[in-house]
C-alpha cells in the first residue's frame, strides 16, 4: 500500500470514528437507538406471541421490558409502539432480539459499523481508480455525517451497506453469491432503498438478470416464511398494518411529508420529493400526484434507457448513480437513508477524470447532495431558520422555507436530473476514463 492510500484510509478510519463516537454518545440520551427500539421491541413483541402491529400489545411488552425511557418525546414513543417497518424484518431482528437489550443494541451498531464501513471502503476503492482526491473527499463527507446512523441504530445502515456491497460483487464479477445474499437481505430489511437498485440489474439483462432473478428468489422464501409466522401469531396483523401505515402519515404523524409534521422542522425530517412539494401546497392531493408525475416521467426515461443502451462498466455505474436520488424521491424516505447516495461516487469520480464543465458541476452537484443530506447541516439549517424567525407566508417566504427546511429535496432532484441527463446524453464513458476491473471474458451481461 502506498503512502497516500494510507493517508487516505487513516482519514477515511478518523470520518467513521468521529460518526460512531458522536452517534453513540447521542445515542445514551432519552430518545437513544430509537429506531434500534422500535425493531427490537417489536420482534421480542412477536417472539412473545403477540401481535407487534397492534399498538397496545406492543406498548405493553414494550413497559413490562422496561423499554419505555420517562423522558422520551412524544415522537420517539410513537415510533417504538407504532410498528409500521415490513414484516421480513423480523427474521433478520430476531436473533438480536432473543438477547438483552445490552448486548443486543451493541452487537447491532457493530454489525452496522462493520457494513457500512466495508460498504464506504469499496466505494471508496472504485473512485480511487479514477479520481483519488475526489474519492477520498466524497466518502470523507459521507463518513463523517453518519452519526443519526450509530444514534438511532435505524436499519438504513445496513439495509444501504448490504445494497452497495451487493452492487460492487455483481460489477466486479467477485463474491457474486455473497452479493446475492447481501442484495437479497437489503431488500428484505428496507425495500424502498435497494428496491431501484435491485430494477437497474433485472434491466441490464444478461448474467445481471439471472442475479436479480436469483436474489428475487431468496427475498420471496424470507416474505413467505415472515408471512406464515405473523400469520400464525396474529392472524389480523395486515389490518393493523395499513392502519398503523395510515395513522403514522397523517397530518401531523411522525411520517407525514408535508409541514405540520412532528419531524418536519427536525434533521430527521422526510426527503422525498412529496415533502418539497407540500411547502407550495400542503394537500395530499396535490402533493401526491404532482410528485408521481415527476419522478415516474424521470424513471421511465432512465428504464427505457437502461434496456436499449448497450452495456458497458463505466455506463452502469452512471445509471446506479441516476437511480440513486431518484429513489430517495419517488416515496418515503430520512436523510440516513440518502447514505445510499455513497453507490454515486464511482460514477462522479469518473466524470472529474474526463475534465471540463461537467467534471465540476458533477462533483458540484454530488458534495453538495452529501451536505444537504447530512446530520449536521439539517440540524444547522433548522436552527438557523428557527433563530431568524422567518415568516413562511408568501413568494418570499415559501424559497426561504423550501431551501433551509426543504434542501435535501431539492439537491436530490437536482442530482437525479444531472446524472440522468449524462446518462441519456453522453454517448461514450470509457473513452477518457480506464475501467478499474474490466469484466472477465464472457462475462458481460450483453
Amino acid at each position: 500500500m502506498t503512502k497516500a492510500r494510507r493517508i487516505a484510509l487513516a482519514w477515511i478510519l478518523l470520518a467513521s470514528g468521529i460518526s460512531i463516537w458522536w452517534g453513540f454518545s447521542v445515542g445514551q440520551g432519552a430518545n437513544g437507538w430509537v429506531d434500534f427500539r422500535a425493531v427490537y421491541y417489536g420482534t421480542r413483541c412477536l417472539l412473545q406471541h403477540h401481535n407487534p402491529y397492534q399498538v397496545s400489545e406492543l406498548e405493553q411488552v414494550y413497559r413490562a421490558d422496561g423499554g419505555e425511557r420517562p423522558s422520551e418525546t412524544l415522537a420517539a414513543h410513537q415510533a417504538v409502539v407504532l410498528y409500521v417497518n415490513v414484516p421480513t424484518l423480523f427474521l433478520v431482528v430476531a436473533p438480536f432480539a432473543m438477547l438483552p437489550w445490552g448486548p443486543a443494541h451493541l452487537l447491532w451498531l457493530a454489525f452496522t459499523a462493520g457494513v457500512f464501513l466495508l460498504a464506504a471502503l469499496l466505494m471508496w476503492n472504485i473512485g480511487e481508480s479514477y479520481a483519488p482526491n475526489v474519492s477520498l473527499f466524497l466518502t470523507f463527507i459521507l463518513l463523517v455525517n453518519c452519526e443519526s446512523i450509530f444514534g438511532a441504530g435505524n436499519t438504513a445502515g445496513i439495509a444501504v451497506g448490504l445494497c452497495v456491497v451487493a452492487a460492487w460483487c455483481f460489477l466486479r464479477e467477485r463474491f457474486v453469491p455473497a452479493g446475492i445474499l447481501c442484495l437479497a437481505l437489503s431488500l428484505v430489511i428496507k425495500p424502498h432503498d435497494a428496491g431501484l437498485i435491485w430494477l437497474y440489474f433485472l434491466l441490464a439483462g444478461g448474467a445481471y438478470r439471472k442475479r436479480a432473478l436469483q436474489t428475487l428468489l431468496i427475498t420471496v422464501v424470507f416474505g413467505v416464511s415472515a408471512f406464515l409466522w405473523l400469520s400464525h401469531v396474529a392472524p389480523h396483523w395486515m389490518q393493523d398494518w395499513q392502519t398503523n401505515l395510515a395513522t403514522i402519515a397523517a397530518p401531523g404523524g411522525i411520517n407525514e411529508p408535508g409541514p405540520s409534521s412532528l419531524t418536519g422542522r427536525s434533521a430527521f425530517m422526510v426527503i422525498d420529493l412529496q415533502a418539497a412539494i407540500s411547502v407550495l401546497r400542503d394537500d395530499p392531493r396535490f402533493y401526491n400526484p404532482a410528485s408521481y408525475i415527476v419522478c415516474g416521467a424521470m424513471l421511465l426515461a432512465w428504464a427505457v434507457r437502461t434496456l436499449r443502451v448497450k452495456y458497458s462498466l463505466a455506463r452502469a455505474w452512471i445509471a446506479l448513480a441516476a437511480i440513486v436520488p431518484l429513489s430517495m424521491l419517488v416515496t418515503y424516505h430520512r436523510p440516513w437513508d440518502a447514505k445510499l447516495l455513497m453507490l454515486t461516487i464511482p460514477a462522479c469520480a469518473m466524470l472529474w477524470a474526463r475534465g471540463g464543465r461537467i467534471a465540476w458541476t458533477a462533483l458540484l452537484v454530488t458534495s453538495a447532495g452529501m451536505l444537504l443530506n447530512a446530520d449536521i447541516t439539517l440540524a444547522s439549517l433548522n436552527i438557523i431558520f428557527n433563530y431568524l424567525h422567518v415568516e413562511t407566508a408568501g413568494f418570499f417566504g415559501t424559497i426561504m422555507t423550501l431551501l433551509m427546511i426543504r434542501p435535501a429535496s431539492l439537491i436530490l432532484l437536482m442530482m437525479g436530473l444531472f446524472y440522468l441527463w449524462v446518462y441519456l446524453r453522453q454517448a461514450d464513458y470509457d473513452r477518457n476514463a480506464a475501467s478499474p476491473a474490466p469484466l472477465r471474458q464472457g462475462a458481460s451481461p450483453r
